[in-house]
């Protein structure tokens, strides 16, 4: 009863978690872009924009420029969450690729990194008074909750392990309908459903800026404004036009 209980929600938490991730952004790419808004000094060219955007994703380049220390804590927190998730490829994979097997001592360190950068990110919007007061309760329980998967994680690793047999037969039988017995831990349990809970919540929380950063016109967009005219849908009325609903 309880594997077909979590493997239901795993199925439904993916589903749910693939269509709303693909509105959001469906939703993103048909908001109007009117006016030529890039943050300047922007590329003049699309494989500059496009370099940018690599910037922006991988080193997160405008925020280094905005603030060293949550630079900091976001590089620790988004690519220690990148090394573990890399570890737990294992689960998926037989024979577990060769690259994997190499990564899985640096992924067990990644997720220490991953919750201190989650910890100094939650301590940031408590301490600085500008960053508290922009803070909604949705910020602060996102936090909570990655930090949450992140310290389950490692206590199942240094404290009380589980049987990784089973979690990957379990884990190989999602993918196949073919469910296995997944073990009893309580760690490896609450882990489990609070990486449900953050598929669930993804679509609908700030963490959508993940694939969001793509559709901001103020990085996507080429610095062009006097080569090419941008005309706003409601200056494309003509002259004639406009006279004869005035009169």
């Amino acid at each position: 009863m309880l594997t077909a209980i979590y493997a239901t929600a795993f199925y439904l938490a993916t589903a749910l978690l693939l269509v709303g991730v693909m509105f959001k952004c469906w939703r993103y790419a048909k908001v109007p872009q009117p006016l030529v808004i890039p943050t300047t000094p922007a590329p003049v060219t699309r494989g500059g924009v496009v370099l940018r955007l690599l910037r922006e994703v991988f080193l997160f380049s405008s925020l280094f420029k905005a603030n060293k220390w949550t630079w900091t804590l976001g590089m620790l927190f988004h690519y220690g969450m990148l090394l573990a998730l890399i570890r737990h490829l294992r689960y998926f994979t037989e024979p577990v690729w060769g690259w994997v097997v190499m990564m899985q001592w640096l992924g067990v360190y990644a997720g220490f990194a991953m919750f201190l950068g989650l910890l100094g990110l939650l301590l940031r919007r408590f301490v600085v008074d500008r960053v508290r007061y922009i803070s909604s309760p949705s910020d602060y329980l996102s936090l909570v909750l990655l930090a949450l998967i992140a310290f389950t994680g490692l206590m199942m690793k240094w404290v009380s392990h589980t049987d990784v047999v089973m979690v990957k037969a379990f884990a190989r039988g999602l993918m196949t309908f073919d469910w296995s017995p997944l073990p009893t831990d309580f760690l490896l349990l609450s882990h489990l459903a609070l990486v449900i809970l953050l598929m669930l919540v993804f679509p609908v929380s700030k963490m959508m800026h993940a694939p969001g950063v793509l559709f901001s016109p103020t990085l996507n967009m080429v610095d062009n404004p006097r080569e090419k005219r941008s005309v706003a849908p409601w200056a494309k009325t003509k002259p004639s036009t406009l006279s004869e609903k005035e009169n």
